[in-house]
């Protein structure tokens, strides 16, 4: 083999090794993260560039929305963890730990081949993009900078309850467990509100070419303890919606009523509980009939309720003027009644796990005499007892039957109750057949504190079949 093809290989072979070396070198050391920063600075100054600021507030002072998805987008970019310096906040959570970009701090991302820059300077966010790129990719970078914090939004959102209190808004963290599989409701009348909720959030471009507020409004109305508030709840955690409370007793008049609808956000249910107390004659709220009319449909919620539903409950509709009920005002009426066989058995399902029992019969027998009482007087009764799901049952059907059957039934336990001596027995207020000395002492005392909570409980609504009007 000739000498010089030896030597040759030889270099290549010293070549190689002392590429090895450097490589190693580089990845060992600061110095490949130097070399790419020179690169990196050195294209930067050969191009020009385009800057685009995104402050923190809108020149109304009011949040800037782009500022917070910006926000978002960016402290999710790995580059941010590989940055010379970065800020660590602890999270919602005990245990979280958020990155976020400091001040004068640079990052850099790529879209579609291009390479930007976002640099955080005094509560803005500044976007460099290269003058050449701009056109390309400046639009449909911001599409995905929305969809992207949108995801991350959806993924971490922690609901919100928002309670007025002296003309400023106090929020807690909206932790109510109630969904659509715990709610006690017709299916067929669950499935309608289902898909009619659905059908909203996909329909803004369809209320928008109508010339109408991407807004919907509901009325929930029926005795207290059928379930109303639940509902509510069940309807924010199906949307993954934040929860107004508005109370009226806590809103000094209309221009306060006004700016706590301004200070609203999107993605949000507004509730006003109990109306018929607030427009009743004895209301001391300092909110008049025609504020009261204007925050319902007026210019102002026509201006700030888009993605939103409104929400009114109420324990009748008998006395309230037809035009606060009207369509378009309210768009759906949802009533409510007193507990039916259908619904205890979703209750016994519910709290004790029973689909079916032997005692089902004897109580079905009962409602159909006429005896009923609310969801939430049967759900106390099976949860202080869910233990013995018998025991359970044994309890909800004696208080039916104290509360008053009616026809067969009811003339069954008046016979049984002759028949059968007594050494003593109490009468509640408000009527209702005796209760024999064969009841437990201790339920007749459980019994009586529910009864007292629910004297005042309005009479039975007329409705029809479906529940749900338009």
């Amino acid at each position: 083999m000739p000498m010089f093809v030896v030597n040759l290989f030889l270099i290549i072979l010293l070549i190689i090794c002392l590429l090895f070396v450097v490589r190693l070198l580089l990845h060992r050391t600061a110095l490949i993260y130097v070399l790419r920063m020179w690169v990196e600075r050195i294209d930067d100054q050969i191009h020009v560039h385009q800057q685009f600021r995104v402050p923190e507030l809108n020149e109304n002072g009011q949040e800037n929305q782009l500022y917070r998805k910006v926000q978002l987008y960016v402290n999710s970019l790995a580059s941010v963890e590989d940055s010379d310096y970065t800020n660590l906040f602890s999270g919602e959570e005990s245990n979280d730990i958020v990155l976020a970009l400091g001040d004068d701090q640079i990052i850099r991302d790529t879209f579609l081949g291009a390479r930007v820059m976002w640099v955080k300077i005094d509560r803005s966010f500044v976007l460099k993009i290269k003058k050449k790129d701009r056109r390309r990719i400046l639009k449909p970078y911001l599409q995905h900078i929305h969809t992207i914090s949108n995801d991350i939004e959806q993924r971490g959102k922690k609901l919100k309850l928002y309670i007025n209190n002296k003309g400023k808004w106090r929020s807690v963290q909206f932790n109510h467990p109630s969904n659509f599989d715990t709610v006690v409701v017709h299916l067929d009348l669950k499935n309608k509100i289902k898909s009619d909720l659905e059908n909203f959030v996909k329909s803004k471009q369809y209320y928008h070419k109508l010339g109408r507020v991407w807004r919907r409004s509901y009325l929930l109305y029926g005795p207290s303890g059928t379930g109303k508030s639940s509902f509510i709840a069940a309807i924010a955690n199906f949307l993954s919606y934040d929860v107004y409370n508005f109370d009226f007793s806590q809103i000094e008049d209309g221009d306060n009523l006004n700016l706590l609808l301004l200070q609203t956000k999107g993605k949000s249910l507004i509730v006003v509980e109990d109306l018929d107390c607030y427009i009743s004659e004895k209301s001391k709220t300092g909110i008049s009939s025609s504020g009261l009319l204007n925050f319902m449909d007026g210019i102002l919620c026509s201006s700030c309720c888009d993605e939103k539903i409104v929400i009114f409950t109420m324990n009748s509709k008998e006395g309230i003027d037809f035009d606060l009920l009207r369509p378009g005002r309210i768009d759906v009426h949802i009533y409510f009644p007193l507990c039916d066989f259908n619904s205890f058995k979703g209750l016994a399902s519910n709290y004790l796990g029973v689909k079916e029992h032997k005692l089902f019969q004897q109580v079905e027998e009962i409602f159909q005499g006429g005896a009923t009482m609310s969801p939430a007087e049967i759900g106390e009764l099976m949860l202080v007892n869910r233990s013995s799901p018998t025991r359970a049952l044994k309890s909800v059907i004696t208080a039916l039957q104290a509360n008053g059957g009616g026809g067969k039934v009811a003339m069954r336990l008046r016979d049984s109750a002759e028949s059968s001596p007594a050494p003593s027995s109490a009468t509640e207020d408000g009527g209702g057949a005796p209760w024999k000395g064969t009841v437990p002492k201790e339920f007749r005392k459980l019994y009586g504190l529910l009864r007292l909570k629910s004297c005042n409980r309005p009479e039975s609504l007329d409705h029809d079949s479906d529940m749900i009007e338009r």
